[in-house]
């Protein structure tokens, strides 16, 4: 996250440029937070983590920067939400989605506003408790994937191409203006925060990471 924050400090003060590109190198575009980690953090630190994630997804969602996702393998957790903020998503037929927080004893507080806004409620309210997989067909089926590609790079270029021709700042208007459409989430931010530090404070969250960590045993497997 802080990589990101980074980049989107150095992009944004370039004003040469127009878009960003997310995209990840090898079999996954994201495999979400680390469980581990996020076991040993205090409520405090949780609640600083989900809200800098938070504010990356805000930003993804309101950068003068158009911002492009390019999913390529598994998108889980926290990799939902960046395609979900992001302005488009690429996808090829490799690329699925799933959200497995429930089965740890999570929700996925951050991810949802910004899901909700793409997919719509029920879509992102099934895909919340019934963490199935959702393949790239299905996604692109339900607005989550912008175009499917055999080639991102070749749409990419087009796309490109296309955005070098919108005037200055119009990339900016119209986020602005469309970001007026929806409910504000600041009040949605902070239900977010309070929310996942408190579930990710709690035992049944704790107790299904020792469970992993220590005996290799899946939350949702019998002992």
């Amino acid at each position: 996250m802080t990589d990101l924050h980074r980049v989107l400090d150095i992009a944004e003060a370039d004003r040469d440029l127009r878009v960003l590109v997310v995209r990840a190198q090898g079999d996954s575009f994201c495999t979400g937070m680390d469980l581990v980690q996020a076991a040993d953090d205090d409520e405090a630190e949780a609640a600083r983590g989900v809200g800098s994630y938070f504010d990356l997804l805000e930003r993804f969602a309101s950068s003068d920067l158009l911002v492009v996702s390019v999913v390529d393998g598994r998108a889980v957790g926290g990799g939902v939400g960046l395609a979900a903020a992001s302005d488009v998503v690429l996808a090829t037929t490799r690329a699925n989605f799933s959200l497995p927080e429930v089965l740890w004893g999570l929700l996925p507080c951050a991810v949802l506003p910004f899901l909700v806004r793409r997919v719509g409620f029920q879509r992102a309210y099934s895909m919340t408790l019934g963490t199935l997989t959702v393949q790239a067909a299905k996604a692109a089926d339900i607005g989550l994937v912008d175009e499917l590609v055999d080639d991102p790079d070749r749409v990419l270029r087009r796309l490109l191409d296309r955005t070098s021709r919108v005037p200055v700042g119009l990339v900016a208007a119209a986020k602005q203006y469309c970001g007026t459409l929806a409910p504000s989430r600041a009040e949605t931010r902070r239900a977010a925060v309070s929310t996942f530090a408190e579930l990710s404070a709690g035992e049944a969250f704790r107790s299904a990471v020792t469970g992993y960590t220590r005996d290799g045993r899946y939350p949702w497997q019998k002992s």
